[in-house]
């Protein structure tokens, strides 16, 4: 049997305190074929789901998040998709380093998707990709918006799109 290509819809620190129309077109132009959205943390508010309409979402709980996000998504999860072992995490302490700290705590996965630092990243170490789709909202660090798109096939892919 040929496995199915999956796509993904990456976003991660969109720092809402409610649903966002701007953000829902954004989202909507760029995860409109994606079979699911993976949000890296830093939702902050429970309705900010309402932007992904209904395409599942796997996410993580982020350092500025609300109660009621911390309360029902955990700081990480660890997944198969495809025969690929990933890891969904936001992120913690300074970002400095974090992709060292996140590796050395979760070794065993093919591609750790984190958020936290607000900066995209997309490349390989050894045999993990390492995938930040960088922060959706242009606040705080960046001075781009950024979201991003994993492809899994025989290999993960990813790629960063500047919004």
């Amino acid at each position: 049997m040929e496995k199915k290509r999956v796509k993904i819809g990456v976003i991660s620190d969109t720092h809402l305190d409610d649903y966002d129309e701007g953000m829902r077109e954004k989202v909507a132009e760029h995860f409109t074929d994606v079979d699911m959205i993976f949000h890296a943390g830093d939702l902050v508010d429970l309705r900010v789901l309402k932007i992904f309409g209904e395409k599942e979402v796997k996410a993580v709980c982020g350092n500025m998040d609300n109660f009621s996000v911390k309360e029902k998504f955990p700081e990480h999860l660890l997944f198969e998709i495809g025969g690929f072992k990933f890891l969904l995490i936001h992120g913690w302490g300074s970002p400095w380093g974090l992709e060292e700290k996140i590796s050395a705590r979760f070794p065993d996965v093919n591609c750790i998707i984190y958020g936290h630092t607000h900066k995209p990243a997309n490349h390989r170490k050894g045999n993990i990709l390492f995938f930040n789709p960088g922060s959706a909202a242009n606040r705080f660090f960046n001075s781009s918006q950024t979201i991003g798109i994993l492809e899994i096939d025989k290999e993960v892919k990813g790629r960063i799109i500047k919004l």
